[in-house]
C-alpha cells in the first residue's frame, strides 16, 4: 500500500527483459535465435528477433503489455505475411511457449534431432 491507501500497479517486464526471455527459451528448445539490429539501411519496421529451426522461419516482434506496433512496424508484418513469411507479436513468454513443442510452427519439445 501507498501513503495513500492505494496498491501500486505491478511494473511489467521491459521490451528488453521480455527479448532476453524469448531467446533463452527458444534457443534451450532448438531454435537458432538472431536479434536485428536497427539502424541505417536496414528494413524500415524490422522484428526484433528472427528464429529459424527446421527449415522454419518465424519474424518475433517484440512489444511489453502497453507497447504498439509503429505504422512502419505493421507494413512489414503485412509485406512478409504477402510473400508467404511468419511473423510473431510476442508480449511475454507465453506468446512462443508452442514454438517449444515438436514439428513445424512447434512440434519438437527440447532442440536436437
Amino acid at each position: 500500500m501507498t501513503k495513500w491507501g492505494q496498491n501500486p500497479q505491478p511494473k511489467g517486464l521491459s521490451e528488453g527483459e521480455i527479448r532476453y526471455q524469448i531467446e533463452a527459451y527458444l534457443r534451450l528448445t532448438g531454435w537458432f535465435i538472431y536479434h536485428n539490429l536497427a539502424g541505417l539501411g536496414s528494413w524500415p519496421g524490422l522484428s526484433d528477433l528472427v528464429a529459424i529451426r527446421d527449415g522454419e522461419v518465424i519474424h518475433i516482434e517484440i512489444k511489453n503489455k502497453n507497447g504498439i506496433q509503429s505504422d512502419k512496424q505493421k507494413a512489414f508484418q503485412k509485406t512478409l505475411e504477402a510473400a508467404g513469411g511468419t511473423y510473431l507479436l510476442a508480449r511475454d513468454l507465453c506468446d512462443v511457449m508452442h514454438l517449444g513443442k515438436e514439428g513445424k510452427t512447434g512440434q519438437r519439445m527440447w532442440g536436437g534431432k
